[in-house]
């Protein structure tokens, strides 16, 4: 029996208080005095948790910016945090100040992770490499090219459903859009009942949903109390099995590789292992492997994401639905699906999914940064290390820029005559020098996909249930993901 077994749970929660003093001293021994943003002021052990719902934390921070502006500091246990509300300070730090704020923080499950490889995660010249090889393979393979229009279309031509049978949508949709990566990375697809490839997509599932847990979060804000938090082990184990499978297929591509057929990102990157004559190389085989990891998880889990919710407001919507598929019937011949080349005569459709994007806030606190050196920012003094929180929720619902902001009005992209319009406000990728690497492949797909399966289906509520019925509240987890719903697919005559 554990040591953990034979200690009553008193004791336990006397350990962790007396561990969390402990952290909280020696933390406070570190603090330097200088000019940082307000914000509400700290407890001890617990910083600001008292005011911070962990279930919902970008609420919390937006509603704690309207008492202490659009720079403030907030405490999550002895962790402190800067975070940027608004978009005009957003774009000032993540633009005008690129370098300053160009860091990605040290978050501690992430780090066990990763261990500071791959792209989203590392730092530094690595980081550099890894996100400059990555773009030039990404295009080299496709990406904003007819070969991966037309992986697109393929992979929508096989999504079938039984008129009136109502189904969930987040397998086969996730099972889709991860196809298209898949082809990118692998150069091949994966059948939708393949067992290994169902296991995969939901252990994806599982870990995107745990990283944004209450009880993960807390292991950030506590990482030497990792013991008590059971979701970060289970996080870690998920990782280890989707490892696991990547390496099969890694040594399968290692065992057929032809430099003169290069198939996918993996071969273009065992390539450039063969040709690096550097002893301590980047391109490492923890590298590929995390950086592989990163592509699959970004390239399946939002995109996919996004068409279920412009699914749901489709439903909620039926006469917004109706106007895209009549733009559809004027612009595209009979039988005809719709292509890249189309989405400029479509503008209605393209406000909708631009809307779909910025009402969904799926990433609503963004990635958080860092700070590489001590700041100068906007009157206050952020030191080097500080993790900055970009809430892009605040700029995607900014008053400021946005008629409606908590309505569903695709409105927001289109002027007086009818033209789509861009706004800058609309940052769900991010912006700056960490903005999302497959930002070009994603827009590619919401368009296709979304577009597509409209072309083909009209989405109604299951019989029985009326539109006003449907609920818009957000399943929240690393990304905010719509509640389980079931949809009817009826195809169109």
């Amino acid at each position: 029996m554990s040591l953990l077994q034979c200690m009553g749970a008193s004791s336990l929660l006397y350990l962790a208080a007396g561990l969390v003093t402990l952290l909280y001293f020696l933390t406070s021994l570190k603090k330097t005095v200088c000019n940082l943003p307000p914000g509400p002021r700290p407890l001890p052990l617990i910083g600001n948790l008292n005011v911070v719902d962990l279930k919902k934390p970008f609420q919390s921070l937006t509603e704690l910016s309207k008492t202490y502006g659009n720079v403030f500091t907030v405490h999550f246990g002895p962790r402190k945090a800067v975070v940027l509300a608004g978009y005009e300070t957003i774009k000032d730090a993540l633009l005008t100040h690129a370098d300053e704020f160009g860091e990605r923080a040290e978050i501690p499950i992430f780090r066990k992770m990763t261990q500071g490889n791959g792209i989203a995660f590392s730092h530094g010249e690595l980081w550099k490499v890894m996100r400059r090889f990555t773009l030039s393979t990404l295009r080299d393979f496709g990406m904003g090219r007819r070969t991966i229009e037309v992986r697109i279309l393929e992979e929508l031509n096989s999504l079938k459903q039984n008129t009136w049978k109502p189904f969930d949508t987040k397998m086969i949709l996730n099972n889709a859009v991860s196809n298209v990566i898949c082809s990118i990375l692998f150069g091949e697809r994966f059948e939708y009942d393949d067992p290994a490839f169902l296991t995969l997509l939901k252990l994806l599932n599982e870990n995107t949903k745990l990283l944004g847990s209450p009880m993960v979060l807390l292991y950030n804000f506590y990482p030497s109390l990792g013991f008590l938090f059971g979701a970060s082990k289970t996080v870690l184990q998920n990782i280890n099995e989707l490892n696991a499978f990547l390496q099969k297929l890694f040594q399968e591509h290692k065992e057929e590789f032809n430099e003169n057929n290069l198939t996918g990102f993996v071969d273009a990157f065992l390539m450039k292992q063969q040709q690096s004559k550097k002893p301590h190389t980047m391109f490492h085989n923890e590298s590929l492997l995390f950086s592989t990891l990163d592509l699959f998880a970004a390239g399946t889990e939002t995109t996919s994401t996004t068409v279920r919710w412009g699914l749901l407001l489709m439903m909620k919507y039926p006469e917004i639905q109706s106007k895209i598929q009549e733009e559809m019937n004027h612009v595209i011949e009979p039988g005809e699906m719709p292509k890249l080349e189309d989405r400029k005569k479509m503008p209605y459709t393209d406000a909708v999914i631009h809307e779909i994007q910025r009402f969904a806030n799926i990433v609503p606190m963004g990635v958080s940064r860092a700070t590489p050196t001590d700041v100068n920012f906007r009157g206050y003094v952020i030191p080097k290390g500080t993790e900055v929180i970009p809430l892009l929720t605040s700029a995607l619902n900014d008053e400021l820029h946005w008629k409606t902001p908590d309505q569903f009005n695709p409105s927001h992209f289109l002027d007086a005559d009818g033209n789509f319009i861009r706004r800058e406000a609309f940052i769900p990728f991010s912006i700056g020098r960490r903005a999302c690497v497959g930002e070009g492949l994603a827009k590619m797909e919401l368009f296709l996909f979304f577009a597509g399966l409209l072309r083909k289906f009209v989405f109604q509520a299951p019989p029985g249930v009326d539109k006003s019925d449907l609920d818009l509240t957000a399943d929240v987890g690393f990304t905010l993901n719509p509640m389980p719903h079931l949809v009817c697919a009826v195809p169109c005559e």
